[in-house]
């Protein structure tokens, strides 16, 4: 399985959007800070995600999640 997820920073105002195969161990790497470019908004946690039989699907559903639209989606989906 493949995943778009959402990821929410415990400590700021701050959502990361992408996608992988394996969910906890992503969540895993984004939280030990071997994401460098986000390093500085971590802990996170999964705030949101999908499951799809491809990656191109997830990959699909991460670039909507990333545009006007799909971040109104999250808005909502989030709020719930």
């Amino acid at each position: 399985m493949f995943y778009a997820y959402v990821l929410k920073s415990v400590n700021h105002d701050y959502y990361y959007k992408g996608h992988c195969e394996n969910l906890e161990e992503r969540l895993a790497q984004h939280n030990s800070g071997m994401t460098a470019s986000i390093a500085f908004y971590k802990p996170f946690v999964i705030a949101y995600y999908e499951e799809f039989n491809t990656r191109e699907e997830a990959i699909k559903r991460e670039k909507y999640f990333k545009s006007a639209a799909g971040r109104r989606f999250l808005k909502i989906k989030l709020a719930s």
